[in-house]
């Protein structure tokens, strides 16, 4: 029985989705090129990544491996 590889790379990609869009809020000012805050922009599309693979981790099927 292994780890599914979906929870780490859901963690990794939520807790940088988060560190990235909180500093693009914080940051508004320095993070803006052509009026669009990248910093917030892709904070957020990190972290519906995470969240995505995590609930596809989470609603994964528990069947062990055929032997």
């Amino acid at each position: 029985m292994g780890l599914d590889i979906r929870w780490p790379i859901g963690l990794m990609f939520t807790l940088i989705g988060v560190l990235l869009a909180g500093f693009g809020v914080l940051k508004a000012s320095d993070s803006m090129s052509l009026d669009i805050n990248i910093n917030l922009l892709w904070g957020v599309v990190l972290l519906v990544f995470g969240v995505l693979m995590l609930l596809g981790a989470a609603f994964a099927k528990k069947t062990p491996p055929a032997a």
